[in-house]
């Protein structure tokens, strides 16, 4: 209070316009801070982003074919219900309509009318490794998509442009492999207990001591749930009291964990560091509600690549603003690590950041690493407060012993420590073939959005039909890629997405000659 009042911009807006202190501390950081955000010297390259408005004209017809595919999902329902059409979805018995209904029939309105007409692009089998290419179950339907059945046939060598495989080490050869078959010899599939009775194992014990090396952090705990490393930490992080602010844009597994964990959320645009500011000077100048407490935990949660984006997180200014308000720093690498970075140490190693400067380092097995599970990384104080208090420690089984082994394997690979250059090899090959793909289809003359640095690809599409259309006609010509819609998506920002590979060779990415899209 004495070093606000020392400051003559603050005794003047006091005399003039009689404003409380707290609204005061409000005023004043902002001008102490104005300069914090979109700080270009607090990178060491140009980061580069683009997310191009939706034409005036596709909102429009977009907007329009969503509009003509509700009328006739309505006429539809209306000869459903005088059993005019067929109607092949749950409902509610005859002598059971005085009863509360177990579920609002239009609830599933969308499902029905909607997805329905574009189901045979989702849920597609597999029967290979998800690698650079898969083998497809064929199936077909009769019923326009309400049931498929399967024919017996397999789509041979499908270009594989859809799975979370950045690193190429979702493979069924090689060291990785080799590894996870001596593993299951020597210790079984499963291990039948959970870490804190029988089921700690010298394998798990062994990998997160690997982990904490490779991420440059005193301490670290794997999980054998990538989801449930989110949603069952947080609530043991922060509680009623606290604040957790949450980028718009988070994982449904941050968005569950913080709904858990009783604390107040606060929701900051994506990647935009005047929202971000804005709630935590308001959060420091005003404190909790009604009783305008200070906040006990001030948590921001944040991910290093955005997977339905393809962008990146502007860490270095998440930091910047963290250290200014004393806050805390949750960072979710699960699409990142592996990914990033000139030793594929997630976006901390891509910005040059210090790992300390992050307090809770959160990533997954399942995407890079071809594997499984989830951990959590930071100081020796945190990693024995979450052996203590986390659900998914304290509940659930213990990670299966060939895949903690498949994981020690592909990232001692990453670090070199297999005397090979295999891993920098894989992490340049993924950088080259990102460039390469997103540059072609700018030039192509389509709208992609996300960071040029991102191995996922997102390619708009806009309008609902070609959703369907897309993904299908993709399939007739062996490549196998994912559609997105809404709900999953604004109404009007349709798309495909592409997830690039170390795997990916220029044979593949040079297959659009032989059979044009």
């Amino acid at each position: 209070k004495t070093i606000f009042t020392n400051l003559p911009c603050c005794r003047l807006v006091c005399a003039q316009l009689t404003l409380d202190w707290s609204a005061m501390l409000s005023i004043c950081l902002h001008w102490a801070n104005q300069n914090v955000t979109h700080n270009s010297s607090l990178y060491k390259k140009p980061f580069a982003e683009s997310f191009e408005e939706t034409p005036l004209l596709v909102a429009v017809l977009t907007y329009m074919g969503y509009g003509i595919l509700t009328i006739f999902g309505y006429l539809r329902d209306f000869l459903r219900h005088w059993s005019i059409e067929k109607c092949h979805v749950a409902r509610e018995k005859e002598e059971q309509k005085d009863f509360v209904p177990l579920y609002q029939d239009f609830e599933n309105f969308y499902t029905r009318n909607l997805y329905m007409r574009i189901r045979d692009n989702w849920n597609r089998p597999i029967c290979s490794v998800p690698g650079a290419k898969m083998d497809l179950v064929e199936r077909v339907s009769h019923d326009y998509n309400w049931t498929f059945e399967h024919t017996g046939k397999v789509v041979k060598d499908v270009i594989n442009m859809g799975s979370y495989n950045y690193l190429g080490f979702a493979e069924n050869t090689g060291a990785c492999a080799d590894a996870a078959i001596e593993a299951t010899e020597k210790y079984g599939v499963g291990v039948g207990s959970t870490r804190c009775e029988i089921g700690n194992l010298d394998i798990h014990e062994e990998l997160e001591q690997l982990v904490a090396r490779f991420l440059g952090v005193e301490s670290s705990m794997a999980f054998g749930m990538g989801f449930a490393t989110n949603s069952m930490n947080i609530p043991a992080l922060t509680g009623k009291g606290c604040l957790i602010l949450s980028d718009e844009l988070n994982h449904a597994s941050l968005v569950l964990g913080a709904r858990l964990s009783g604390s107040t959320i606060r929701v900051f645009k994506h990647n935009n560091m005047q929202s971000l500011e804005k709630l935590l000077r308001d959060a420091i100048a005003h404190g909790q509600p009604r009783t305008h407490r200070p906040w006990k935990k001030i948590l921001i949660v944040v991910e290093g690549i955005y997977s339905m984006e393809g962008s990146i997180v502007r860490l270095p200014e998440v930091v910047a603003l963290k250290k200014r308000y004393k806050a805390y720093l949750y960072l979710d690498e699960a699409h990142s690590i592996g990914a990033l970075g000139p030793n594929g140490r997630g976006v901390v190693d891509y910005f040059g950041l210090d790992p300390k400067d992050v307090d809770i380092m959160m990533g997954t097995f399942t995407k890079s690493f071809g594997a499984a599970g989830g951990y959590i990384g930071g100081k020796q104080e945190l990693i024995d407060y979450l052996r203590r208090h986390s659900h998914s420690a304290l509940y659930a089984t213990s990670m299966s012993p060939p895949v903690a082994q498949q994981i020690i394997t592909s990232m001692r690979i990453i670090m070199g420590e297999d005397g090979t250059t295999l891993g920098v090899d894989r992490i340049r090959q993924l950088s080259e073939n990102t460039t390469y793909f997103r540059r072609e289809l700018r030039e192509m003359g389509f709208i992609i959005y996300g960071n040029d640095d991102s191995p996922v690809v997102p390619m708009m599409l806009y309008m609902p039909a070609k959703i369907g259309a897309f993904g299908r006609e993709m399939l007739k010509r062996n490549i196998g890629t994912v559609v997105v819609g809404f709900p999953a998506t604004p109404i009007i920002e349709s798309r495909a997405r592409f997830c690039i590979s170390a795997a990916h060779t220029r044979e593949i990415f040079l297959f659009k000659s032989k059979n044009p899209c």
